[in-house]
């Protein structure tokens, strides 16, 4: 049994810091599954298994505690940049700024809260009081990728605090619970305050989908009945509409071909279209009425078929860049991209994992289909390299000081600032570089989670010591209660003002207010009072935005405030 008893008190040995990780991060996950009045906290459990686990004293040495909390904190940041990168600055559009405003608004205030209740709970003479409301922030937003910005910048200033950086993480802890809770039900009580009707909201949603036209592709068969298109080709026709559609088949006096640029129309000539559905009215009108017939079912000599790009060389290349009609022979009508169909509009850029539906004869779609890769396999392998090479990046950049007037030492955006900037440009303007940014959403997440928990389980271990002093002896339920306002006031406040003011739709605000709190049981209960897709959107839309100013502002106060 002696072999047993080293195994659990060695900390010095390698198998006992893999089984400490292994315990901790299985029995965290495991309970954070469980669900009470339909609430999980999810994987942030494993920091509640690992104070407990530091607690009765079976941790590890501290620095090998700090290299892995640090290195899963750089992985969880930077595939996140990875993931939201390619929507980063499509987010910003019309109802976008909106709502990525009120996002950054309910952000400060989250902050200013913050630095109120330290100024009126607090002794602000003992400095290790503002650090610990840092932490208090952001359990009570539920975000904790700006727990391990914070964590990180609080340590490059330990000699402030003779080295005894303050464990945040214990204030994080008991904020965490309350905070998934508060955002729910400040989300509720935005929709009383307001006096609005769930019913009314559903109508109101319903109606402006049928009245507003969609970037879905929409495909019809038209007859040539417009006398001006009589000698006309397919790019002055394209050129006078000055919209975009794509002409997949054409039926010229019994004969089918595909149309090129260069195609002339006549009169009777009979035509498969794909345009958005936005368009489809407009064409019609100019180029004559809609056929109840179906070229797919007619055409034997010409075949539809999805090919996936996973050509390296593809990425980033636009599809009139591609020449498919003029050199191939073949006319791309569709295209999908993580589940979304596109409309194949000739600027749209392709990337590594598309999907794109070619139509022609069938050796000259294989050619394509060659060009393009077509092979499932290729994905199945994550682009490991642009991952380190972005990481590698992100480090260097996180470590550039910045020199700020009034600081006495400039400023770095350490390892999570730097790795988020780096992954975001990566996964928006990657493909320019010839870096190819695809991974699989499963890979993504794989790699993400793994990150989080080994953060999770390393900041949980280390803080498991002085953990429960802090919050029976210390200022635990004063953690609690400032947690709590930091919470909910910021939501009570924007709320009503995106309905009041910009009249957004409740299902819209709520999953606003999820995105901004960067919480997914609050975009869950959102998805499940609403069977639209509006809190999706809304969620999505201040996501990215809101992940990066978390994690910069956690940074900027530490920084700025804490010392």
């Amino acid at each position: 049994m002696e072999w047993l008893i080293n195994l659990f008190t060695n900390t010095e040995s390698v198998a006992h810091i893999a089984l400490l990780y292994a315990i901790v991060i299985a029995v965290g996950v495991y309970l954070g599954k469980i669900k009470v009045g339909g609430i999980s906290l999810g994987v942030t459990f494993v920091l509640f298994a690992g104070i407990v686990a530091g607690h009765f004293g079976f941790t590890a040495p501290t620095p090998i505690l700090t290299f892995v909390q640090d290195f899963g904190l750089i992985l969880f940041v930077f595939m996140i940049g990875m993931q939201v990168g390619p929507g980063f600055f499509e987010s910003f559009g019309t109802a976008g700024i909106k709502l990525n405003g009120l996002a950054t608004t309910a952000i400060l205030l989250n902050i200013l809260v913050m630095f109120a209740c330290y100024f009126i709970f607090f002794d602000t003479t003992d400095k290790s009081h503002l650090p610990m409301m840092v932490g208090t922030l952001y359990g009570a937003v539920t975000n904790t990728p700006g727990l391990g910005a914070a964590n990180e910048a609080l340590s490059s200033m330990k000699d402030l605090f003779d080295g005894n950086v303050p464990q945040i993480a214990s204030a994080y802890a008991c904020a965490y619970p309350l905070g998934v809770l508060g955002i729910i039900g400040a989300t509720i009580l935005v929709r009383y305050l307001c006096k609005i009707k769930l019913e009314k909201e559903e109508e109101e949603l319903a109606a402006m989908e049928e009245g507003k036209a969609n970037k879905k592709p929409y495909k019809m068969h038209l007859e040539v009945t417009n006398k001006y298109l009589e000698g006309k080709t397919l790019l002055q026709v394209h050129d006078f509409l000055n919209r975009d559609f794509v002409v997949s088949r054409l039926v010229h006096e019994g004969e089918l071909c595909i149309p090129n640029r260069n195609t002339i129309f006549h009169l009777g000539d009979q035509m498969l279209i794909v345009c958005a559905e936005a368009d489809q009215e407009a064409i019609t009108a100019f180029i004559g009425p809609k056929l109840d017939i179906d070229f797919e079912q007619s055409d034997q000599p010409l075949v539809s078929k999805r090919i996936l790009i996973t050509n390296p060389e593809i990425n980033g290349k636009t599809l009139a860049s591609m020449h498919f009609s003029s050199v191939h022979g073949v006319n791309v009508t569709r295209l999908t991209r993580h589940g979304m169909d596109l409309f194949a509009s000739s600027a749209l850029p392709l990337q590594v994992g598309d999907k794109i539906m070619v139509v022609g004869p069938e050796d000259a779609v294989d050619r394509v289909a060659n060009k393009m890769g077509n092979s499932v396999k290729r994905l199945d392998h994550p682009n490991i390299a642009t991952i380190f090479v972005g990481i590698f990046l992100g480090l260097i950049f996180g470590s550039l000081p910045i020199a700020i007037p009034g600081m006495p030492v400039p400023v770095k955006l350490g390892l999570a600032g730097g790795p988020l900037i780096i992954a975001i440009l990566i996964g928006r303007y990657g493909y320019k570089l010839h870096l190819v940014t695809y991974t699989t959403t499963s890979a993504n997440m794989m790699l993400r989670e793994i990150g989080l928990v080994l953060f999770l389980a390393s900041v949980g271990i280390k803080a498991g010591a002085t953990f429960f002093s802090t919050v029976i002896e210390g200022d635990g339920l004063l953690y609690v209660l400032t947690g709590f306002l930091i919470t909910i006031i910021p939501i009570l406040i924007v709320g009503p003002i995106a309905r009041l003011k910009f009249k957004f739709n409740y299902f819209t605000i709520a999953g606003m207010l999820a995105g901004t709190y960067t919480d997914p049981p609050a975009l869950a209960y959102a998805n499940s009072i609403c069977s639209k897709e509006a809190p999706a959107i809304g969620y999505s839309t201040v996501y990215p935005l809101a992940m990066f100013l978390r994690i910069f502002t956690a940074q900027i106060v530490v920084l700025f405030f804490c010392g």
